[in-house]
């Protein structure tokens, strides 16, 4: 098992959530290939991160899952469904419910919150996940924000 820092973890309920979402299947270092495609729409939709929140649904775990069959959804919030659209961009809802969150501050490419709570707080809290995605909000996105600042809440959903 690799070495976690200590997190902090608390007990949210996540709320039922409509999101326009770009589908992401290949191995985790394309994912950025995929954002840019799904930024580019959400510009041209004129859907800004100050009134929709921006996540990622994970699937898999990139550290187990053979890069081709990685998946993972990038998702902004909407309030109304999408249209057709050249992109490939879908209406899916994130379903709510009660889930264990903690707050990574830093880069994106390894969420160490992800890792602390399905390899640290899982086992030892008695608690069950729930089958259904781990639920990243990019809590600040866009050119301005710098590495080290970036903010990511990590829901793992429980049962």
């Amino acid at each position: 098992m690799t070495q976690h820092a200590h997190m902090d973890v608390r007990i949210a309920d996540f709320p039922e959530t409509p999101v326009a979402v770009l589908e992401h299947h290949g191995a985790p270092h394309l994912e950025y290939e995929t954002a840019k495609t799904f930024i580019a729409w959400r510009i041209a939709n004129r859907l800004p991160p100050d009134r929709h929140r921006t996540y990622g649904l994970h699937y898999t775990d990139p550290r187990t899952t053979r890069p081709e069959d990685h998946r993972m959804d990038l998702c902004i919030s909407v309030d109304q469904p999408v249209g057709p659209n050249p992109q490939g961009v879908i209406n899916k809802v994130i379903a709510g419910g009660r889930c264990a969150v903690a707050r990574h501050v830093g880069p994106r490419e390894f969420v160490a919150a992800a890792a602390y709570l399905t390899d640290v707080w899982l086992p030892a809290s008695g608690e069950t996940r729930r089958d259904a995605p781990m639920i990243f909000h990019y809590v600040n996105v866009g050119p301005g924000v710098q590495p080290h600042e970036m903010i990511t809440d990590v829901y793992l959903p429980l049962l």
